[in-house]
């Protein structure tokens, strides 16, 4: 199972294995789920022929909007052992909260946008290797030095900022934002109501949550405000914020660890990305995407991030950040251990202050 936002390649993947690697490209099948030919024909059905002509690789895409789809796996993975099933799901989906388990019998991945690093590479073929955070924090001045003599790397940084995080930017770089704009629109009126079968008002509330947050973003929220601006209660409220969360297009930021199904208030709230920023925004603030950036970065490449009592981040229980610009100081987090600083507009640092950019070469 491939699970992911909206627009960060799921799709293109499956494709391009297909193309690319499968030796006997005519015992494979790619099919989207939401085809009109599953309103009256099953998945099982679908396989049973394929199967019976050979078949032995099923692709299939956009399985949220099969009824009963984790049943229906789990009846494939039973009946045909020898089919490989590779499917894709939004990052909404909550695998194995309903229906069949198929917890013994996949194994699923999550596929976040394009990094820094992987950016770089669609753009001028340059390979870079990915660098562990420790790697980062003790070797940052050789890595950087590195990667800077190579490319000009400030400049390919603000492009990726702006534009560089869903790979389909290279369809159509004038329109990007606009079209990341129906994505997002998909991602309310589609996914969410397939996934959460939710009503038409509470689809309008997401987006009004969504509008009133991307203005205001990073904030400490006032919840009880939001939800009087949304005519709703607490606990809808908080559905709909970790609905946000799943489903790619926020950043939810709080003081403890806590999973999207837990029902507590965020301390602070992000978009998820810098290029959504772009798209949703009137005015970018510098800051807040300097932030949105890191957060979005450390906890793609799978690290955990709170919000401490000192300082921006507290990563992995660890490690203390600042995020800020050239003159970005310790006066927050001095003398405290394993506290460093992550400089926006430096190509290279110097002690434990590290360049920006260098943590979006962590996946």
């Amino acid at each position: 199972g491939i699970r992911g936002a909206r627009g960060c390649g799921k799709t293109t993947m499956l494709l391009q294995r297909i193309l690319g690697e499968d030796m006997e490209q005519h015992k494979s099948l790619y099919v989207s789920l939401d085809h009109l030919w599953f309103s009256n024909h099953s998945l099982e059905e679908l396989a049973e022929y394929h199967v019976a002509h050979g078949g032995t690789h099923l692709y299939l895409d956009e399985v949220h909007h099969l009824d009963n789809w984790q049943t229906s796996l789990k009846n494939l993975y039973d009946d045909f052992p020898e089919l490989q099933i590779v499917y894709t799901g939004s990052s909404l989906l909550k695998i194995d909260s309903a229906g069949g388990d198929l917890s013994r019998r996949q194994i699923v991945y999550d596929l976040p946008g394009l990094s820094f690093r992987e950016f770089i590479e669609l753009e001028n073929g340059i390979q870079f290797p990915t660098f562990s955070l420790d790697d980062i924090l003790s070797r940052h001045l050789e890595i950087a030095t590195g990667i800077s003599s190579k490319i000009s790397i400030m400049a390919m940084f603000d492009k990726y900022l702006r534009y560089g995080y869903y790979p389909f930017y290279r369809e159509d770089r004038e329109y990007f934002h606009v079209r990341l704009q129906s994505v997002v629109n998909q991602v309310l009126e589609v996914d969410l109501p397939t996934i959460e079968e939710v009503t038409p008002a509470t689809v309008f509330k997401a987006k009004k949550m969504l509008a009133i947050l991307a203005d205001s973003v990073p904030q400490t929220p006032k919840m009880s405000v939001l939800y009087r601006e949304l005519e709703t209660d607490r606990n809808q409220g908080l559905k709909l914020l970790k609905a946000l969360a799943r489903s790619g297009l926020l950043g939810l930021l709080s003081t403890e660890k806590v999973s999207l199904k837990d029902m507590s208030r965020p301390d602070k709230i992000y978009l998820d990305n810098t290029n959504l920023m772009y798209a949703l925004t009137r005015d970018v603030n510098t800051g807040c995407r300097r932030e949105t950036f890191f957060l979005n970065q450390l906890r793609s490449s799978g690290h955990e991030v709170v919000y401490p009592a000192k300082g921006d981040f507290l990563v992995d229980d660890r490690w203390l950040f600042e995020v800020g610009g050239q003159g970005k100081g310790f006066d927050q987090i001095k003398d405290i251990p394993d506290s460093y600083v992550a400089n926006d507009d430096v190509e290279i640092g110097i002690d434990n202050k590290i360049p920006l950019w260098l943590f979006g070469f962590l996946y």
